[in-house]
C-alpha cells in the first residue's frame, strides 16, 4: 500500500490527524510520504512544531492528551522517521517564506510539487489536512 498526504495546516489537530494516519499506515508496512506546505510546515519546524495552537476554546483537549498519554508531536515526528515515512518540505513555500532547511527537523527532505506528484501519482490513498 501507498499513502500520500498533504500537510497545508499549522495547527496541533492538523498535526495529530497528519501524523496519526502516517504512523498507522506505516507501522502497517505501507510506504508514506506527507508533503508540508504553507502552514502545514510548522509541524516539522525545529520549533514551531513543539508550540502548535489549539483551536480556540479548544485548549481542554491539551489535559486530555496528556491523561490519555497520547505522544508529542516532537515523539510523533520521531516515530514518522523511524518508521520510513518520507517528510517532504515545499520549496516554493520555503522559499516565499524566506525558510531554510536547517531550520527543520533533520532527515526531511525538500522538493517541489511536481516531484511530490510524482510520488503520489500511484499512491493507494491521498489525503489532504
Amino acid at each position: 500500500m501507498k499513502v500520500a498526504i498533504i500537510a497545508a495546516n499549522g495547527g496541533l489537530f492538523d498535526a495529530y490527524k497528519v501524523f496519526n494516519i502516517a504512523t498507522a499506515a506505516a507501522a502497517s508496512e505501507a510506504e508514506v510520504g506527507i508533503f508540508f506546505t504553507f502552514e502545514g510546515l510548522n509541524l516539522i519546524h525545529k520549533e514551531a512544531h513543539k508550540n502548535l495552537p489549539l483551536p480556540e476554546g479548544k485548549e481542554h483537549f491539551q489535559e486530555g492528551f496528556q491523561k490519555a498519554n497520547v505522544p508529542s508531536i516532537e515523539e510523533l515526528v520521531k516515530m514518522a522517521q523511524e518508521l520510513g515515512v518520507k517528510l517532504v518540505a515545499c520549496q516554493m513555500t520555503m522559499d516565499v517564506m524566506g525558510l531554510d532547511k536547517d531550520q527543520f527537523v533533520d532527515g526531511i527532505e525538500v522538493a517541489g510539487a511536481a516531484t511530490f506528484l510524482n510520488f503520489a501519482k500511484d499512491a493507494d490513498i491521498t489525503l489532504t489536512f
